[in-house]
């Protein structure tokens, strides 16, 4: 029996939820509730388009150049953004995963990578995605160093929140005091900045209109659990994404260049463990020593 594009489908349901996780990337395909989608999807026999659901590992984002140092040494990544010279969401997202746990709620997936001449370092990545009827999605990635020597590391993710209609009447909450400018080519040229003035304070909700938003935010306001939490509200439904303080950025992109029938129709909430272009720039950087593990959790549910 012929497979699908992006490998095994591995399906998940608790109460009114459902979702779908692919063999290529442990990426999130398909998040639904009560039937109507939570997330920008795609068919199995596509690769997934701008990212949609992916695990973004070792880094996310993007790398200037794809060149950075680690501990005195050059490397270079693979040019895997050409139209800005970058390297781009890390190395994981194409990669088979092996599923080592399934149940009716609950998967498991996981993947060895090992060194290549821009990232001469051995991880063992594992996913876990859970549903539950009362709090919908949760997300868990966990990278251990199985090399001999310190590796540099930072994760993300790329779901893009929908409530099935165009975001530009959707009110958006973003609970972050400042945002992260960046140049022509989405690389950061200078720290952080406030947000209190800008068109990108989304503090308490704002109607989105046509704002055009593709950058990173810091200065996460968290609950008691310390989760920060990010909501699009459309005329009948809220979708809501949250994230740990293992995740101090977000990334907010309001889809104006994804595939024509989806584009403005999604926000992308990426929740992030450093900003863009932090291999080179160091900031927020793990320094994952040999044995050593990381985890970050975040979840998306109904509001």
């Amino acid at each position: 029996m012929r497979s699908a594009l992006s490998g095994r489908q591995l399906t998940l349901a608790a109460g009114d939820y459902a979702a779908v996780v692919t063999e290529c990337g442990a990426g999130l395909r398909s998040l639904t509730f009560q039937g109507e989608p939570l997330v920008l999807g795609y068919g199995p026999d596509e690769p997934a388009p701008a990212a949609f659901g992916q695990l973004l590992a070792p880094w996310p984002n993007r790398v200037d150049r794809g060149r950075y140092t680690w501990r005195g040494r050059d490397l270079q990544l693979d040019i895997s953004e050409v139209e800005r010279d970058c390297a781009i969401h890390g190395l994981a997202r194409w990669k088979a995963w092996t599923p080592v746990r399934e149940e009716a709620d609950r998967a498991v997936l996981a993947c060895r990578l090992l060194g290549s001449p821009g990232y001469p370092f051995r991880l063992a990545l594992e996913a876990e995605y859970a549903l539950d009827a009362a709090g919908g999605l949760t997300v868990r990635l966990t990278a251990r160093n199985e090399g001999g020597a310190p590796a540099p590391y930072g994760h993300g993710a790329h779901p893009y929140l929908t409530v099935g209609e165009p975001i530009d009447g959707c009110t958006v909450a973003v609970p972050a005091r400042e945002h992260l400018p960046v140049d022509e080519r989405m690389i950061p040229r200078g720290p952080a900045e406030p947000v209190e003035g800008t068109a990108y304070d989304l503090r308490g909700g704002r109607v989105l209109g046509d704002r055009r938003i593709d950058r990173a935010f810091t200065g996460l306001e968290r609950d008691a659990g310390g989760r920060a939490r990010v909501r699009l509200t459309g005329s009948a439904r809220t979708a809501e994404l949250w994230l740990d303080d293992a995740h101090p950025w977000v990334e907010i992109y309001t889809a104006d260049a994804v595939p024509a029938g989806d584009r403005r129709r999604g926000l992308g909430v990426e929740p992030m463990t450093c900003p863009p272009n932090a291999l080179a720039s160091g900031t927020g950087v793990v320094a994952l020593d040999p044995g050593a593990a990381f985890t970050g959790t975040w979840g998306i549910r109904a509001g």
